[in-house]
This record gives C-alpha cells, structure tokens and sequence, in this order.
C-alpha cells in the first residue's frame, strides 16, 4: 500500500508511516516531489540495491579516468631519474647554469 503526503503530514502524524510499503513526499503548494520514504521491511532490500548502484556507477566514473592514466610517456633523459634530479635537470635548461 502506498500514498503521498507532504512534510508536515508526516511529522504530524508519524504513526502512519507503519501502514504503507512506501510514502511519496510531495511539496503540497508547489506539488513538487521531495522524495520516497521506504518503509522498514524494506529498508535492507533498497539499501543494498543502492549501494549495488552507487557501487557501479563509482566504478564507472574511476574506468573512465583511468582510461587516460599512463597514456603519457616519460622522455628518455628523465627514465631512471628522481623527481628531484629532474627538477634540477629543467631548471639548469631554462637557466643556463
């Protein structure tokens, strides 16, 4: 069973969450929708098809970056060098010394 109601329908009458599977919350002026509150049989279903979902797209965010990492390659004159030897390395180019 389910129905809407608004924020101040809920806080007033909290006892009616118990009767539903889940809640609509609708801004009652703008009937904008706010949300879903799950009741709590439900609760551990919908967390774990979040986190499963979270979980996907989290990965799909990180392969998308990692596609590009390594994809840059080192000068020879830089191989087996630490970064400090570089830096002293570039800045003895730019400087002349």
């Amino acid at each position: 069973m389910t129905t809407t109601m608004s924020i101040r329908e809920l806080t007033r009458s909290g006892s009616k969450i118990a009767d539903y599977d889940y809640i609509d919350i609708e801004d009652r002026k703008s009937h904008e929708y706010k949300g879903v509150l799950i009741s709590a049989k439900y609760a551990d279903e919908v967390k774990r098809f979040l986190e499963k979902k979270l979980a996907k797209e989290k990965q799909e965010r990180i392969d998308e970056i990692m596609q590009f990492a390594g994809t840059v390659g080192i000068e020879e004159r830089f191989a087996d060098k630490s970064v400090k030897e570089i830096r002293e390395m570039v800045a003895k180019e730019k400087h002349g010394e």
